[in-house]
């Protein structure tokens, strides 16, 4: 359980999180979206035309979440919550992979795949314990479900929850994200003056923006480095001795 007055980091994780653990992203060379069009499957205009293929379509991601398991970021981050520092989770990722490696506080900013919802009142939602959604599944207004994921074109609805975590963050660590995707790059405004943001990504030297720290490593190497040192200190610092793997100081401008 965490400590009265524990730190308090908090997590923004993205698609290369969940890459690590098998989960095929939308945006790499070989991603989805290179063999579905956005607007066929991530869209509310594209539900409308062939809802069945949308449903096929995320009836397919759902069975690969549920093969896939949770890699060495997420069990360290939930060993990091074990051992009594406050850790809040603000995922991209659709998928339970931060549930299942035992994080206990994850707000999923783009919804949840093992879920469904009414396609008339977003509040209805069901849990898919089993299977997946099919044409004629009603919700209790008589509705189709639908994925309960948020679509291109769609409002973001716990992003100001996201931004009232972000703005009590002691330090921010972002994993495995692009900061393209809107809203969610603009969480890093919401960060206390006096506490600091570091990028882990193999690419974090071009992703992360001025004044931000820079971990150029995956994700299952990058955090379990990280949460080992905050484990043994207690102290949510960024340790001198990872410079050397490719860390830039929060105060680099470069």
């Amino acid at each position: 359980m965490e400590e009265q007055g524990a730190p308090h980091l908090v997590v923004l994780t993205g698609a290369g999180m969940s890459a690590e653990s098998g989960i095929r992203t939308f945006r790499a060379t070989d991603g989805l979206w290179e063999e579905h069009p956005i607007e066929a499957v991530a869209t509310p205009e594209g539900f409308a035309r062939d809802p069945e293929r949308v449903l096929r379509f995320y009836n397919e991601r759902r069975e690969q979440v549920r093969r896939a398991e949770p890699n060495a970021a997420h069990r360290a981050l939930a060993e990091l919550e074990k051992a009594g520092i406050r850790v809040s989770i603000v995922t991209q990722n659709i998928d339970d992979l931060h549930e299942r490696a035992g994080s206990s506080d994850v707000l999923h900013l783009h919804g949840e795949i093992l879920m469904a919802r009414s396609s008339v009142d977003e509040r209805l939602r069901y849990p898919l314990r089993q299977g997946g959604i099919r044409m004629g599944d009603l919700c209790d207004k008589g509705s189709q479900l639908r994925p309960d994921v948020v679509w291109f074109g769609e409002s973001v609805p716990r992003y100001a929850d996201a931004c009232d975590i972000v703005a009590e963050a002691d330090l921010l660590l972002v994993v495995g994200t692009s900061l393209a995707v809107m809203p969610a790059a603009l969480l890093l405004e919401q960060v206390p003056l006096d506490a600091d943001a570091v990028v882990i990504d193999p690419d974090a030297h071009q992703l992360a923006p001025p004044g931000v720290g820079r971990l150029a490593l995956p994700a299952g190497e990058g955090v379990p480095r990280l949460v080992e040192h905050w484990k043994a200190t207690g102290r949510l610092e960024v340790p001198d001795h990872l410079l050397a793997t490719g860390l830039a100081p929060s105060s680099d401008n470069g």
